[in-house]
């Protein structure tokens, strides 16, 4: 029981010793904008063992130098109600939890009455922008509770440790936007070749629209969805409140 009891406790130190790491990185990005986070670094290992090779594009630029317009529609698209929860909308991740039950059930009785199709399930995520951001920065994409609960915590400390501007600063310079792209001036100058300060509402609602699937739509660039979102993510802009 004493060996048992040992194991429990160093467990636990090492348990409070990662959340202090966590807390330390975090709020060293008040002054420091992160060279990588842990999805990039999984995703250049995928991108050089399909490539044998690694391009990559990114580079950092002040939220100063990202157009309102751009900073409105990712809200708009993302999380419209950044500004008002404290890391994590419970209303959101219960709409989502509530639309993911009734297209499971849909796919039941499909499977059902045609057993020898396959049956996919098209999920509906809930995060705000700064849960992606926790999940990209320290965590992988698996879907466990331990994982949610470690996010929920990063997510906590984001709101605790940042302003919204700089969480908002750091999520549009990290996040994906295509393979071997991060980051918003990356996007803006891969998709349309001009800067992030220069891009017009249209680009920027459809820069927007990618980010939930950017590889998917990165190869579907004439998409109908891609288009029609866009000119929704365009009508809800002006109702965004920026931080």
């Amino acid at each position: 029981m004493r060996a048992l009891g040992r194991w429990l406790l160093l467990l636990l130190l090492a348990l409070a010793g990662l959340q202090l790491f966590f807390v330390l990185r975090i709020a060293l990005m008040h002054a420091v904008m992160p060279e990588s986070t842990s999805f990039q670094r999984s995703q250049a290992w995928q991108i050089l063992m399909r490539h044998g090779q690694l391009p990559w594009r990114q580079e950092p630029v002040a939220l100063s130098a990202i157009h309102t317009r751009v900073q409105r529609a990712v809200l708009a698209s993302e999380d419209a109600a950044f500004t008002q929860h404290q890391g994590i909308w419970w209303q959101s991740l219960e709409s989502a939890w509530e639309k993911n039950a009734k297209a499971k059930a849909q796919a039941e009785k499909r499977a059902q009455r045609q057993p020898d199709k396959p049956v996919t399930v098209k999920i509906v995520g809930g995060s705000t922008i700064t849960q992606q951001l926790a999940k990209n920065l320290f965590l992988s994409g698996e879907r466990t509770l331990l994982r949610k609960a470690q996010e929920a915590f990063i997510t906590l400390v984001l709101e605790a440790c940042l302003s919204k501007q700089r969480i908002l600063e750091i999520y549009l310079n990290q996040v994906e936007w295509g393979e071997g792209v991060f980051g918003i001036e990356a996007a803006a100058q891969h998709y349309f070749r001009k800067s992030a300060d220069r891009l017009s509402a249209w680009e920027s609602a459809r820069l927007a629209v990618m980010l939930p699937r950017p590889r998917y739509f990165e190869k579907l660039p004439q998409s109908a969805y891609l288009a029609q979102r866009a000119e929704t993510i365009m009508a809800r802009m002006n109702d965004v409140v920026l931080p």
